[in-house]
C-alpha cells in the first residue's frame, strides 16, 4: 500500500484516517509529548519523532526504517493554525497569518515537501486560511506548489455534510506531482442539513448526523457530582439555555424579558448547549469552565463523548492528562473526514488494477 509521512501529527486524527484507507504510515512526527505518546500507545504507524519540527532531518529519521524519502508516495499535516483562525480578528494583540511568530510551521510543511516530493499531499487548516487577511499564507501555498509542480484542489468543508456529528469547518487542499498523474477531484458530500435542504437538493444523501446518534447512548453522573460544574459562576445560567442554544437566549434581541448580555458581546460557544437533534458545533482545542459545548444535560462533556463527534474509535486511547487528552481531540481532523478524502485518493491514484 502507498506510504505516508505524516508532519504535525497530533493526537493522529490525519494519520488515523489514512489507515483506515490503507495507507502504510511509515512516519509522524509532533513536538507534543503527549500526542506522541498517543501515536506510540495506539501502534499508529512505524516511527514516531517528537521533537521541533525545524529539527527533523528526513533522511536519517526514515532510515531509521529501512527507507528513503523516495519511498514516500503521500505527505500529509495539517500546521498549527491559530494565527489563521476566526479568535484572531477579536484578538488585535496577535499578529496573524504569516507575521506570526509561529508562521515557520508552513514554511516547514513546505521544506518536508521540497525535500520528500511525494505523489500527493494532503494539507488541513482552518476556514480561515482563506480569508483575505491571510492571502499571504494562502499565495505561499499556491506558490510553492506551483515552485515543486504540483496541481492544487482545494475546498472548505464543512465535516457535517460527510456524515461527521460535527459542524466544523476546514479548509483541506490536495496536491498531486503534475508528472504523476491528474487534478484531484474532491468526493461528493453524503449528508444534509435537514433545516436548510429543500426535497429537491437531497438525492440520495442522507440528513446530519446528530449528537443523539453519537453519543445518546453514553450515560454519565450529573454535574451535580463534579466539583468543578459546567458555566463555572453561570452554572445556573447555563441550566436554562435550551438544548442548541448559548448565551444569546438571553438577549433583548431574543426577547429575554430582563437582558443579561449584550448582543454579540462574547464568544459564539460562551454557555453553548449542544442539542441531541443537531450535530455538535465545533470541538474547541481548550477545555474551558463556560464555553461549550456542554452536553444538553449541563454537564461538561466527556473524552469518550469527544472522542465519538471527531469519530476516533472508542477503543483509542490518549496519553496525557484531561487537558492534554481534550487537546489532542479538539485540535484533530475528524477521522472520518480524513479517511473520506484518502479514500478517494486511493481510488484515482493508487487503486490496483
Amino acid at each position: 500500500m502507498p506510504n505516508v509521512l505524516s508532519v504535525f501529527s497530533g493526537g493522529g486524527g490525519i494519520d488515523c484516517g489514512f489507515k483506515k484507507a490503507g495507507f502504510d504510515i511509515c512516519f509522524s512526527t509532533d513536538f507534543w509529548q503527549p500526542a506522541c505518546d498517543t501515536l506510540e500507545k495506539n501502534k499508529v504507524g512505524k516511527l514516531v519523532v517528537c521533537d521541533d519540527i525545524r529539527n527533523i532531518d528526513y533522511d536519517a529519521s526514515l532510515a531509521q526504517i529501512g527507507m528513503k524519502k523516495s519511498d514516500i508516495d503521500v505527505l500529509v499535516g495539517g500546521p498549527p493554525c491559530p494565527a489563521y483562525s476566526k479568535s484572531r480578528f477579536y484578538r488585535t494583540e496577535k499578529k496573524r497569518a504569516l507575521e506570526d511568530e509561529n508562521s515557520f510551521t508552513l514554511y516547514e510543511y513546505f521544506r518536508a515537501l521540497d525535500e520528500i516530493r511525494p505523489k500527493v499531499f494532503f494539507f488541513e487548516n482552518v476556514f480561515g486560511f482563506v480569508y483575505k487577511p491571510h492571502k499571504a499564507a494562502f499565495d505561499l501555498l499556491t506558490s510553492k506548489a506551483e515552485e515543486y509542480g504540483y496541481e492544487l484542489t482545494y475546498k472548505v468543508v464543512n465535516t457535517a455534510d460527510y456524515g461527521v456529528p460535527q459542524t466544523r469547518e476546514r479548509f483541506i487542499c490536495v496536491g498531486v506531482r503534475k508528472d504523476f498523474a491528474g487534478k484531484f477531484v474532491f468526493p461528493e458530500e453524503t449528508h444534509y442539513n435537514p433545516e436548510k435542504t429543500s426535497e429537491e437538493e437531497i438525492g440520495n444523501k442522507k440528513p446530519w448526523v446528530t449528537c443523539g446518534e453519537a453519543i445518546g447512548d453514553l450515560d454519565y453522573p450529573l454535574p451535580e457530582d463534579e466539583e468543578m460544574q459546567a458555566g463555572s459562576k453561570h452554572k445556573d445560567l447555563l441550566k436554562l439555555v435550551p438544548p442548541g442554544d448559548n448565551y444569546l437566549y438571553f438577549t433583548a434581541e431574543r426577547g429575554y424579558p430582563e437582558p443579561i448580555f449584550k448582543w454579540r458581546s462574547r464568544y459564539w460557544s460562551f454557555l453553548l448547549k449542544l442539542s441531541p437533534e443537531r450535530p455538535s458545533w465545533t470541538i474547541q482545542a481548550s477545555f474551558s469552565n463556560n464555553m461549550g459545548p456542554f452536553h444538553w444535560t449541563n454537564r461538561f462533556l466527556r473524552i469518550n463523548e469527544i472522542k465519538r463527534i471527531q469519530t476516533f474509535d472508542d477503543d483509542y486511547e490518549l496519553c496525557g492528562d484531561f487537558r492534554d487528552q481534550w487537546r489532542q481531540v479538539g485540535n484533530a481532523v475528524p477521522v472520518k473526514m480524513a479517511n473520506i478524502v484518502a479514500e478517494e485518493i486511493v481510488k484515482q491514484y493508487f487503486k490496483e488494477d
